[in-house]
């Protein structure tokens, strides 16, 4: 018997393994979806990284969550998760179901829904449906379900809630430790590469290096006449000092002690209104 879920509600599993589906519609333009499972503790957060498993990192060290490839079924993409239940280390207290789009949020995904199966039987109806829904639409990773102990047993609950953080937001929010290289990385992705999963950052990967700073225009000649030497940027004005002299101030007289008189040096012409009538 298959149980439709509601926001909220939750399920007994009488199955010592579950295969969870998550099931949607593509299209031209719209974004990809990739599920993701969290391996929690007492205190609802991972017991170190290793406890997420996702598209970098399709299986859990266990063995006993594991990340499958995805699947066409008709007019319809699928992205699958396995969770062998009652072999889990007794410190997991919850495993954590989620979606994540990849190029635009959940109001562009269509018919998003999960479906949990009997991981024992090859076909088979599922035992519990969710439809899941973006609650704002702004959403860029929702959870769309936990399996969780009571006692000896487990329970399926249909949760729902978004979060407009992605993926990195929400792995966060469970205690992952996320490296701001592989954060950059997931958003380039998400941005530039839509339905493509994004490229993790290898640990201790060295940042790129700096921008090389753009070359200094080469210095021009100065106002007036004759030009100096490249090598000697003289003052503004003429005369223009001699190869070898130091550098004068602006404009001439110069100052005592600074300029050397050139005895060769004539002024030119003077026009009629120079000349005093």
């Amino acid at each position: 018997m298959t149980h439709a879920m509601m926001k909220g509600s939750n399920v007994p599993l009488h199955v010592s393994a579950v295969r969870a589906v998550l099931r949607w519609t593509p299209g031209p333009g719209l974004p990809d979806v990739d599920a993701s499972a969290l391996l929690l503790g007492p205190d609802s957060r991972v017991r170190s990284d290793e406890d997420f498993v996702f598209y970098n990192q399709p299986r859990h060290p266990s063995g006993l969550v594991r990340k499958l490839s995805k699947q066409r079924i008709s007019d319809q993409l699928t992205d699958t998760l396995e969770a062998d239940l009652t072999s889990l280390d007794p410190s997991v207290d919850q495993v954590v179901l989620a979606a994540s789009s990849d190029g635009d949020t959940f109001r562009q995904v269509h018919d998003l829904r999960i479906l949990l199966y009997d991981a024992a039987l090859a076909d088979g109806e599922p035992l519990a449906v969710f439809d899941v829904h973006a609650e704002t639409g702004e959403e860029t990773a929702i959870i769309c379900g936990e399996l969780y102990r009571r006692g000896d047993r487990w329970k399926f609950r249909a949760v729902g809630q978004g979060y407009p953080t992605g993926l990195v937001g929400l792995a966060t929010d469970f205690g992952i430790s996320v490296d701001e290289t592989a954060e950059a990385a997931a958003d380039a992705g998400s941005t530039g590469n839509a339905g493509a999963p994004e490229s993790a950052a290898e640990p201790g990967a060295m940042p790129p290096p700096p921008a090389r700073p753009p070359a200094a225009p080469p210095a021009g000649p100065a106002y007036g006449y004759p030009h100096a030497a490249p090598e000697q940027r003289p003052g503004y004005g003429y005369p223009q000092p001699t190869s070898g002299r130091a550098r004068p101030g602006y404009g001439y007289p110069q100052p005592a002690g600074a300029f050397v008189p050139d005895p060769d040096f004539r002024l030119p012409p003077m026009g009629p209104q120079f000349i005093r009538p």
